[in-house]
Protein backbone atom coordinates (compact mmCIF):
# COMPACT_ATOMS: atom_id res chain seq x y z
CA UNK A 1 0.00 0.00 0.00
CA UNK A 2 1.33 3.94 -0.41
CA UNK A 3 1.50 6.00 1.74
CA UNK A 4 -0.37 9.62 0.74
CA UNK A 5 -1.07 12.85 1.51
CA UNK A 6 -3.86 14.79 0.78
CA UNK A 7 -4.25 18.38 0.24
CA UNK A 8 -6.75 20.73 1.15
CA UNK A 9 -8.83 20.35 -1.51
CA UNK A 10 -9.23 16.43 -1.62
CA UNK A 11 -12.15 15.16 -0.38
CA UNK A 12 -12.30 13.85 3.30
CA UNK A 13 -14.49 10.80 2.79
CA UNK A 14 -12.16 9.70 -0.29
CA UNK A 15 -9.20 9.67 2.11
CA UNK A 16 -11.35 7.67 4.62
CA UNK A 17 -12.06 5.47 1.89
CA UNK A 18 -8.45 5.52 0.81
CA UNK A 19 -7.60 4.31 4.14
CA UNK A 20 -10.06 1.53 4.55
CA UNK A 21 -8.65 0.57 1.33
CA UNK A 22 -5.14 0.16 3.33
CA UNK A 23 -3.39 2.84 2.38
CA UNK A 24 -1.86 5.15 4.70
CA UNK A 25 -3.25 8.41 4.22
CA UNK A 26 -2.32 11.91 5.94
CA UNK A 27 -4.28 14.69 4.95
CA UNK A 28 -3.32 18.44 5.22
CA UNK A 29 -5.51 18.90 7.72
CA UNK A 30 -3.70 16.04 10.34
CA UNK A 31 -0.79 17.62 9.26
CA UNK A 32 -1.54 20.92 10.91
CA UNK A 33 -1.43 22.42 7.65
CA UNK A 34 -4.77 23.03 6.98
CA UNK A 35 -6.85 26.03 6.39
CA UNK A 36 -3.49 28.23 5.66
CA UNK A 37 -3.49 28.62 1.85
CA UNK A 38 -0.21 26.81 1.91
CA UNK A 39 1.59 27.18 -1.61
CA UNK A 40 1.48 24.13 -3.90
CA UNK A 41 5.06 24.49 -3.77
CA UNK A 42 4.71 23.72 -0.41
CA UNK A 43 2.62 20.94 -0.45
CA UNK A 44 4.66 19.27 -2.61
CA UNK A 45 7.47 19.86 -0.08
CA UNK A 46 6.26 18.77 2.77
CA UNK A 47 4.89 15.23 1.18
CA UNK A 48 8.57 14.89 0.03
CA UNK A 49 10.14 15.12 3.72
CA UNK A 50 7.02 12.90 4.86
CA UNK A 51 8.09 10.08 1.96
CA UNK A 52 4.58 10.53 0.75
CA UNK A 53 3.07 10.51 -2.65
CA UNK A 54 0.87 13.60 -2.93
CA UNK A 55 -2.94 13.16 -3.86
CA UNK A 56 -4.21 16.77 -5.20
CA UNK A 57 -7.12 17.86 -7.04
CA UNK A 58 -5.95 20.98 -8.68
CA UNK A 59 -4.08 18.81 -11.45
CA UNK A 60 -2.53 21.81 -13.77
CA UNK A 61 -0.74 23.05 -10.88
CA UNK A 62 1.06 19.43 -9.99
CA UNK A 63 1.77 18.60 -13.53
CA UNK A 64 3.67 21.62 -13.80
CA UNK A 65 5.16 20.91 -10.27
CA UNK A 66 6.41 17.46 -11.69
CA UNK A 67 7.75 18.61 -14.65
CA UNK A 68 9.48 21.01 -12.78
CA UNK A 69 11.06 18.68 -10.52
CA UNK A 70 10.47 15.10 -10.73
CA UNK A 71 12.00 14.30 -7.75
CA UNK A 72 9.30 13.25 -5.86
CA UNK A 73 7.47 10.45 -4.00
CA UNK A 74 4.34 10.17 -6.56
CA UNK A 75 2.27 12.89 -7.61
CA UNK A 76 -1.40 11.41 -8.65
CA UNK A 77 -3.50 14.00 -9.41
CA UNK A 78 -7.19 13.76 -9.71
CA UNK A 79 -10.62 15.15 -11.08
CA UNK A 80 -13.63 16.49 -9.00
CA UNK A 81 -15.70 13.53 -8.39
CA UNK A 82 -18.35 13.85 -5.97
CA UNK A 83 -18.19 9.64 -5.84
CA UNK A 84 -15.94 9.56 -2.90
CA UNK A 85 -15.64 5.94 -3.37
CA UNK A 86 -15.48 5.92 -6.56
CA UNK A 87 -12.43 8.70 -6.69
CA UNK A 88 -10.70 6.59 -3.82
CA UNK A 89 -11.21 3.09 -5.56
CA UNK A 90 -9.50 5.01 -8.86
CA UNK A 91 -7.09 6.49 -6.92
CA UNK A 92 -6.23 2.62 -5.59
CA UNK A 93 -5.93 1.05 -8.79
CA UNK A 94 -3.41 3.08 -10.03
CA UNK A 95 -1.85 2.85 -7.02
CA UNK A 96 -2.06 -1.24 -7.71
CA UNK A 97 -0.85 -0.69 -11.54
CA UNK A 98 2.78 0.94 -10.69
CA UNK A 99 5.25 -0.80 -9.50
CA UNK A 100 6.21 1.78 -7.85
CA UNK A 101 5.31 5.47 -7.47
CA UNK A 102 8.72 7.76 -6.85
CA UNK A 103 9.04 10.21 -9.51
CA UNK A 104 5.51 9.21 -11.37
CA UNK A 105 2.86 11.52 -12.08
CA UNK A 106 -1.10 9.51 -12.36
CA UNK A 107 -3.83 10.84 -13.78
CA UNK A 108 -7.28 9.61 -12.27
CA UNK A 109 -10.44 11.14 -13.61
CA UNK A 110 -13.99 11.17 -12.98
CA UNK A 111 -15.78 7.91 -13.51
CA UNK A 112 -18.62 7.46 -15.90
Amino acid sequence: MADLYTNENFPLPAAQELRRLGHDVLTVQESGLGSQAIADESVLRFAISQRRAVVPLNRRHFVRLHEENPSHHGIIVCTADRDFVGLASRVDMVIRSKSGLEGQLARVNRGG
